[in-house]
């Protein structure tokens, strides 16, 4: 991609596997992450159509996630798993499993069947991701007060170029002109390197454990220099993964313990999906939380406790995955685990204390900076790109 500048605001975006967010630089160098028209600063990437006799609206965001457990066929959701990937992969085979909306194989590729005003309509990924993308330009477009074209958008390191042009594809169906595709590490680490004197020499570690995808990097930033010397991920392993563990812990102590399965029952796995993901968010702060759900499936009532330590043991393979990565990635970058001088936290799984427990004993007690908000600095990184790249700022 070239390097010319561009003329006009470039805005940034993070288009997450479970939350998107957007940022814009100011006049003055600041950069401020847009809240969307609930208010709120990132936005479920969760697109739905509703009930076919409802005349099949399309919702997207907060609207779409909020009556997904009304009707869990039409709303789509994780989709950034099946980006730029071939129906017979085999991490899209093992997703089909847990996705209560129809996909299909069309020339080699997964894409989503949906019912729209009476037609059978096929969706490719891309034109899924461009409806989240069209609604974070919309968000940015309400905050400045004009049209916005012009975006960088990140994607996982781990990324390969099918799935990087396939995102940048779903920017242009969304009208934008990408005009940067950035790794969401190194977004992440260009938002610690605005919030810290970037001029010292260090080395920093970006662990990105984000809802679909897990990323580390390793980059030298000597003089407000940014140079990656390795990176390494995994594509399919994040939040998602930590609920479908208890998800699936439930489903099997439902079966056991009221005989009930309800391991194809859409709408009770919907209910299902959206406690265990509140109760992780919870255990982050608390050692235990009730799970509760009214009416779970034939009128019975749900309630069961789960423990932080039952949801560490769920997931400890998981968690112990990301240090065998960190490892790999220090060996690919030549640079010992004593030479990092910052470990630099990206991505809302990260607060999972367990997480951050393994990553300082990993690294003989070095705490992680808690300088950036895990869930901003992406799309804080984008824009600082952004702004870089533009005449305007």
């Amino acid at each position: 991609m070239s390097n010319k500048k561009i003329t006009g605001e470039v805005i940034g975006i993070d288009l997450g596997t479970t939350f998107s967010c957007v940022a814009v630089a100011g006049k003055d160098g600041t950069i401020e992450i847009i809240t969307n028209d609930q208010g709120n600063r990132t936005t479920p990437s969760w697109v739905a159509f509703s009930p076919v006799s409802a005349g099949s609206e399309r919702l997207i965001g907060e609207a779409a996630k909020n009556q997904a457990t009304l009707n869990p066929r039409r709303t789509i959701f994780d989709v950034k798993r099946l980006i730029g990937k071939k129906f017979d992969h085999p991490d899209v085979q093992n997703d089909l499993k847990y996705l209560p909306y129809p996909v299909v194989d069309r020339d080699g590729r997964p894409c989503v069947e949906m019912e729209v005003n009476g037609k059978f309509r096929i969706f490719t990924p891309e034109e899924i991701s461009a409806m989240v993308l069209g609604k974070m330009k919309e968000t940015a477009e309400s905050f400045l007060g004009k049209q916005v074209t012009n975006a960088v958008v990140t994607v996982p390191a781990c990324f390969n170029d099918s799935q990087r042009q396939a995102t940048k594809d779903a920017g242009t169906i969304a009208g934008l002109n990408v005009v940067r595709i950035i790794n969401e590490p190194t977004a992440g680490a260009l938002a610690y390197g605005v919030k810290k004197d970037s001029r010292t020499k260090r080395n920093i570690l970006v662990y990105d454990l984000g809802g679909g995808t897990f990323d580390v990097s390793v980059l030298k930033i000597d003089n407000g220099e940014f140079k990656v010397l390795a990176t390494g991920g995994d594509a399919h392993l994040g939040g998602g993964d930590f609920d479908q563990r208890v998800i699936e812990y439930f489903v099997n102590l439902i079966k056991r313990k009221y005989r009930k399965n309800i391991s194809q029952n859409w709408k009770a796995l919907g209910k299902l999906r959206k406690e265990c993901e509140r109760a992780k968010r919870v255990l982050s702060s608390q050692t235990q939380v009730r799970v509760e759900i009214d009416s779970l499936v034939e009128g019975m009532d749900f309630t069961e406790t789960l423990t932080r330590a039952r949801f560490e043991d769920l997931n400890s393979d998981l968690f112990e995955k990301t240090l065998e990565v960190v490892k790999r990635t220090l060996a690919d970058a030549k640079v010992s685990k004593e030479r990092i001088d910052e470990i630099v936290l990206v991505g809302g799984s990260t607060r999972i204390p367990r997480v951050r427990e393994m990553l300082k004993k990993a690294f003989d007690g070095k705490e992680p900076s808690k300088g950036i908000n895990a869930d901003e600095a992406v799309a804080y990184g984008a824009a600082v790109q952004g702004a870089m790249l533009s005449c305007d700022q």
